[in-house]
Parts: structure tokens; C-alpha cells; sequence
């Protein structure tokens, strides 16, 4: 089982970084490619330093967890020791900062949406022309017929370096993603990067637009804003996931080296004869009861214990940035994304007591059909990848250490409140009525003659 250290453990890079998170990782480089390093600028508690055995622990910690290991004196006082140090993190202090000018950017539009034609050409037309860039888009963004018929697009057009999903690698090639669309470019953008993703600028093209904070009217000086490192950001997590199932006599094609799932081949290896798949996922996994009339029945465990048993249409397993998507929808609690958890959220369980419960960002979630699940399971990850889930396959779950940083307008907590009331109408309603001035004043004329007599 690989290895990954994220609380303050560092790892070897494999090239030289081209942006850093200032606040987050202070000094140290963060590019693509590389996972998450250093500390942050931050307020801290004390902690006890780590034990050579908690040192040996081969799963994924918590990005912003506390020490393993805590030492308390008289009277249940913890023990301050400066050599291990717990960051809480300031989430206003999370700032862009470039090591060096990006120089390619990925532009992700909405497929078979015309209103967003006009915008794609002049923000293509301004990253090459104006700030000399190299830009990267899908293939069959420019099939578009009516990009096809535009003379005097050509131009622009030549100079693009075009890509196909599920073929061709460009993790290693981009500086920054730009999106224009909704919420589902986030998720594409996110898909594309099994590894370590550069920021992301997302553009409110689309119908919702929880996770596009930007406004395209003044596209111009917000890009330059950007491309000059003065932005806010946010880290949000993504969920690394394993699907390991038993062989069942199909092969798996391999174009190119990317398999058809879009993964990596080198992500693709045996376990005991079983076949073994990884996915980074920035919403939610969702195991359901598929096409089947009968209750899904689905163990979960949590680091090797049995914890549940899931009888009900299903279960979400999200991160914070899932928290008011589907889970949300499945009455679970709104989470921001700069705290570090997991959410298990039931879809329709057949047990009223059955609650949604948020779990710390470190453990390893395992979820299974049980022995006695009358019918498969299945599974998808953002809303894509749909798969079966049969007896003998399993679902291994925990935080990854590739999160997705995400620009914003202001700040993380200012741009996720406005999403909240901008976009679900947060805790809208109709204010009450105060009482009229005349009623007021009896009351208390009221109050005085009781309280005298």
C-alpha cells in the first residue's frame, strides 16, 4: 500500500514548482505534480511529539488534525512541547502566491451551451493576445459548429494545443484552469487532475453556480488580478478512492496509457488476483441500490471496524465542498470547506434513527455489500464513473492529499456564506412583524401598574 504523508511530513518532488499557497505552506513550493507541503502561518496549540510507531502509520492523516500522541501531567494539564506543534488554520489568511508567471492555462467551457460561445472567444483571445499564453482546451470544444463557420476566430483557433479526455495527460502541462460554466466544470476540472491541480478560476456561466464565485462582465482585470498572484484561495478537499473487484473475465482497454475510466494505467495493479482502481473525487461517492426494487445492504467500516450497516436506497460518503450538494439534498448539515471531515450521510434508510455523522479527514472508510444484500450495489463518484458493486468488491475511502484549490472573489468565508444566500436561499424568509408603537407603550404602562400595586 503506497505511503502518504500530509500533517507535516514532507515528500521528495519530482520537479521544480511553478505556485505556492502563501498562508498554508509558507515558504515551501507548491506545484504540480507535488503534494501539499510545509506548515502554515497560523494560530497554534501545543502537542506532544509523535511517537516513532504513530510515525509508521500507513493511511492518510488529517490535513489539519491534532499530534497522535497527547502527554498530560498533574492535574490533566497537556504538556507543552515546542518540537510538534498543532496549526489551527486561518482560513482569511489563505493567499495565491505565483513562484513564477504562469505561462498555460486550461479553459473548460460547457459543451452544446451557445451563450457561452462569445465569452470562450474573447477570454481566449485575451489570454493569448494580451498576456501570451499558451491555452489548452478539449478537442471537441472546438468542433463546435459555430466555432467551425467563424473566419474570424481562425486565427485563435490555430494557436490552441487540444487534448482528449481519457487519452491524453495534460496534469503536467497546465499552470491554471479557468472554467466557464456551472458547477459541472468545477467537477470536470477536477477529473482531469488525478494528482496535484493548479488553481482554479471558475466563471458563473451556468444554472446554479455554488462553487463559480466569478462574474464574467469584467473578466479583464480579474484575470490579470489573478495571473499577478493578488487572490484569495481555497483548499478543497478531495476524497482519494479504491475500488478493488474480483476478476469477472473482462479486460480493461488501455488507449495510449490512459485507461478507459480515465485513470492512469499505473493506477490500475492486481490485489490477490482482483483488480484494483483509483479516483480523485471532489463532491461525493454514491453508493445506491441501482436499477434493483430491493433495500441496498452495504457494511461500512471505519480503519477495519464495522461501524454500520446501510438499509435504504443508499449512502453518500462527501467532503465539505459535497456537503450542499446531494448529501445536502439528503438532509445533511452544510459544512465549509476549510474544515477537515468526512460526511456519511444515508439516502431514505430504514431506520428514523439513523442521522447523518461527520467524521474526522484522516480515517479510512471501507464500505462492502453485506453477505446478506439480496441484490448488487451501485456506485458513482461526482456523478460519473457508474459502476457495479457486487459481493466480493469493495469501496476504500479517505482524504487525499491532492486537494482542489479554488480562487476566490474575496475570501473563503465570504465567498461561501454569499453562495449560501445567493444561490440556496439560506435561512430566507419573511422577517416578523414588531409590534406597533401604541401597543408598546400599553404593554409597559401595563407592566408598571402590576409591578406597583
Amino acid at each position: 500500500m503506497e505511503q502518504e504523508k500530509v500533517n507535516g511530513n514532507k515528500e521528495p518532488c519530482a520537479e521544480a514548482s511553478s505556485y505556492r499557497c502563501s498562508a498554508c505552506h509558507g515558504d515551501e513550493d507548491w506545484g504540480p505534480g507535488h503534494p501539499l507541503r510545509g506548515r502554515s502561518k497560523s494560530r497554534s496549540l501545543s502537542a506532544a511529539p509523535v511517537l516513532a510507531s504513530a510515525r509508521e502509520f500507513r493511511r492518510t492523516r488529517s490535513l489539519h488534525g491534532p499530534c497522535p500522541v497527547t502527554t498530560f501531567g498533574p492535574k490533566a494539564c497537556v504538556l507543552q512541547n515546542p518540537q510538534t506543534i498543532m496549526h489551527i488554520q486561518d482560513p482569511a489568511s489563505q493567499r495565491l502566491t505565483w513562484n513564477k508567471s504562469p505561462k498555460s492555462v486550461l479553459v473548460i467551457k460547457k459543451i452544446r451551451d451557445a451563450s457561452l460561445l462569445q465569452p470562450f472567444k474573447e477570454l481566449c483571445a485575451y489570454l493569448m493576445e494580451e498576456n501570451n499564453m499558451v491555452v489548452y482546451v478539449e478537442k471537441k470544444v472546438l468542433e463546435d459548429p459555430a466555432l467551425l463557420s467563424d473566419d474570424h476566430f481562425g486565427p485563435v483557433k490555430r494557436k490552441f494545443c487540444t487534448f482528449r479526455e481519457d487519452y491524453d495527460d495534460i496534469s503536467n502541462q497546465i499552470d491554471l484552469i479557468i472554467c466557464l460554466g456551472g458547477d459541472g466544470t468545477l467537477l470536470y476540472a477536477s477529473s482531469l487532475f488525478q494528482g496535484s491541480v493548479p488553481p482554479v478560476m471558475a466563471f458563473h456561466l451556468g444554472s446554479l453556480g455554488f462553487l463559480t464565485p466569478f462574474n464574467f462582465e469584467n473578466f479583464q482585470s480579474q484575470v490579470t488580478q489573478v495571473i499577478q498572484g493578488n487572490a484569495a484561495v481555497v483548499l478543497r478537499s478531495r476524497l482519494k478512492v479504491r475500488v478493488v473487484k474480483e476478476p469477472r473475465g473482462k479486460k480493461v482497454a488501455v488507449p495510449n496509457g490512459i485507461s478507459e475510466n480515465g485513470v492512469l494505467a499505473a493506477s490500475l495493479d492486481v490485489e490477490v488476483g482482483k483488480q484494483a482502481v483509483q479516483y480523485q473525487v471532489l463532491n461525493e461517492v454514491v453508493i445506491d441500490r441501482g436499477p434493483s426494487s430491493y433495500l441496498s445492504n452495504v457494511d461500512v467500516y471505519l480503519d477495519g471496524h464495522l461501524i454500520t450497516t446501510v438499509q435504504g436506497d443508499g449512502v453518500i460518503v462527501s467532503t465539505p465542498t459535497g456537503s450542499t450538494a446531494y448529501a445536502a439534498a439528503a438532509g445533511a448539515s452544510m459544512i465549509h470547506p476549510n474544515v477537515p471531515a468526512i460526511m456519511v450521510t444515508p439516502i431514505c434508510p430504514h431506520s428514523l434513527s439513523f442521522r447523518p455523522i461527520v467524521v474526522p479527514a484522516g480515517v479510512e472508510l471501507k464500505i462492502m455489500l453485506s453477505p446478506e444484500a439480496r441484490n448488487t450495489a451501485w456506485v458513482s463518484f461526482d456523478g460519473r464513473k457508474r459502476q457495479e458493486i457486487r459481493h466480493g468488491d469493495s469501496i476504500s475511502i479517505t482524504t487525499s492529499c491532492y486537494p482542489l484549490p479554488s480562487i476566490c472573489v474575496r475570501d473563503p468565508v465570504s465567498d461561501w456564506f454569499e453562495s449560501l444566500a445567493q444561490c440556496l436561499h439560506w435561512n430566507v424568509r419573511k422577517k416578523q412583524a414588531h409590534f406597533p408603537e401604541d401597543e408598546e407603550d400599553a404593554d409597559e404602562e401595563g407592566g408598571e401598574e402590576r409591578a406597583g400595586s
